[in-house]
């Protein structure tokens, strides 16, 4: 079974291989960025011809932390549905049996109900620091769905929560909370720094999967016989931003003072994900939030060592 992973080399990506890799009976399809400019739709349909995989993982997004979304809303709404729409459309068009989309919780409204189930999709406006990407990210999983609905193919979905772990964007500004606080912290420990300044006000509550779990819970999905349009894939719980910057400075060693500028935006007040209809298949993530900061920590230093951080 030939399996396509686009997006290979990132964070999800990476993920994935590790857990196809060894898988019996599989065979990776992988293409660097440079060897497949995913953007390009006649690039990719030419690819999808040549190479006929049975499986696809549309893995590959442009992604960052709140300040690159707010400052590239038009860069990450074209690369993103450039990306889903020839993923999805080169697959139907070559003949892939089944396909899995990866989206993200912030597909749904700013204000929706906690935990957030999947019916609740468009029924309220969206977050505005990542409207750009949420809309890109719905309009593959509606392809997705619409694929399904008018030609009887085995696309669908998976909308995973916040996700961490080897191989994330370590870049001050542009990555997310995890990794940014991951360097800022570890920066600080080897100065000496007395104080580290975290954005926000510490208060918004956010649920966290280490990208292992998800990368099993895509195994997991492609066995179902009929599995949902779209299904969410997360935790079912929930931390504060403070109390995930205190176990990271725990796990860093940095034992200096925190400071909160409350000048810098919260974002969405919580990010909760509904994982009832996943649990109820049969699959729970397995590792928790403080091991997962632990492993990822090691994977810094070691990514840090090896001259291969990325940021």
């Amino acid at each position: 079974m030939k399996l396509f992973v686009a997006g290979h080399n990132g964070m999800v990506g990476g993920a994935l291989v590790r857990r196809f890799q060894d898988e019996a009976g599989v065979e990776l399809v992988l293409r660097s960025r440079r060897e497949l400019d995913l953007t390009d739709q006649s690039a990719v349909e030419t690819f999808y011809a040549a190479e006929k995989p049975d499986m696809a993982i549309i893995a590959a997004a442009k992604v960052g932390g709140i300040h690159a979304n707010n400052t590239y809303p038009a860069d990450f709404l074209f690369d993103n549905l450039a990306i889903a729409t020839n993923c999805i459309h080169g697959a139907f068009k070559s003949g892939v049996k089944r396909l899995l989309f990866l989206g993200s919780s912030c597909i749904y409204p700013k204000l929706a109900p906690q935990p957030m189930p999947e019916d609740c999709l468009l029924t309220g406006t969206l977050e505005p620091t990542n409207e750009a990407y949420a809309i890109a990210k719905i309009t593959g999983l509606k392809l997705g769905q619409y694929y399904r609905k008018q030609h009887g193919v085995m696309f669908h979905s998976a909308m995973p929560t916040n996700l961490y772990g080897p191989g994330d964007n370590y870049h001050l500004q542009n990555s997310h909370v995890m990794p940014a606080l991951i360097r800022k912290f570890h920066e600080a420990k080897e100065a000496g720094a007395a104080e580290v300044t975290a954005w926000g006000t510490g208060s918004p509550k956010r649920e966290f999967l280490h990208v292992d779990d998800l990368a099993d819970a895509c195994a997991f999905l492609l066995q179902q016989d009929n599995p949902p349009d779209w299904i969410n894939v997360g935790t079912g719980t929930d931390v504060t931003i403070k109390e995930l910057t205190e176990v990271v400075a725990e796990t860093v060693g940095f034992a200096g003072k925190i400071v909160w500028d409350t000048s810098k935006p919260d974002g969405t007040p919580r990010k909760l994900m509904d994982v009832s209809k996943l649990t109820a298949l049969g699959w729970s993530a397995r590792i928790a939030l403080r091991e997962g900061v632990e492993k990822t920590y090691a994977s810094f230093l070691a990514e840090l060592g090896a001259g291969r951080i990325r940021n």
